[in-house]
């Protein structure tokens, strides 16, 4: 059975979620690889705002390819998260950032801060960027446009299918 669940994420929300639930997710997310996460780290150390409120959003690691004609975005399939696993306590830590959906596992640093955040990992199907991009409605760069499929993007999504790789108590669905 898959949860229907509408964006922005909350700690109540995530806390109703464990680790292999299935998930259709409907609102706004973002996307951000390695070199967006590196300039809004950057841009914390400086203390700059972020081009986006981070509280309770949701980040999907992922550099989408450029829209065929009659579409808003080409192939979005997932990165390899680990990538992120530098950035991502801090942008929970000190910006709420409550979701991340991306593929492979996650270090224990993340973990950790996830489990001190209620924050939620998710798991999109890797070799699917075609099949999951029907699930993206609307797509626009929001920042970082200089760095093409990294730039950071603001994407509306209708039942976007994920499922929860690790929730907010720690359980593991790579682990298990």
């Amino acid at each position: 059975m898959n949860i229907s669940l509408e964006l922005p994420l909350t700690a109540e929300k995530v806390a109703q979620l464990h680790a292999g639930d299935t998930v259709l997710l409907s609102g706004t997310i973002y996307t951000a690889r390695d070199a967006a996460h590196k300039r809004l780290v950057a841009m914390l150390d400086n203390n700059e705002a972020l081009p986006v409120e981070l509280k309770d959003a949701t980040i999907y690691f992922a550099g989408p390819c450029p829209a065929p004609p009659g579409r808003c975005i080409g192939s979005a399939g997932p990165t390899t998260s680990g990538r992120m696993d530098a950035y991502s306590p801090r942008l929970i830590r000190e910006c709420g950032l409550r979701g991340m959906i991306g593929k492979g596992e996650r270090n224990q640093a993340v973990v950790d801060a996830m489990i001190e955040g209620h924050a939620i990992y998710f798991a999109a199907t890797g070799g699917a960027g075609a099949l999951i991009a029907k699930s993206i409605i609307a797509a626009e760069v929001v920042a970082f446009e200089d760095l093409g499929p990294e730039a950071l993007r603001k994407l509306t999504v209708k039942d976007f299918p994920v499922i929860v790789a690790i929730d907010d108590k720690g359980n593991n669905l790579y682990r298990r």
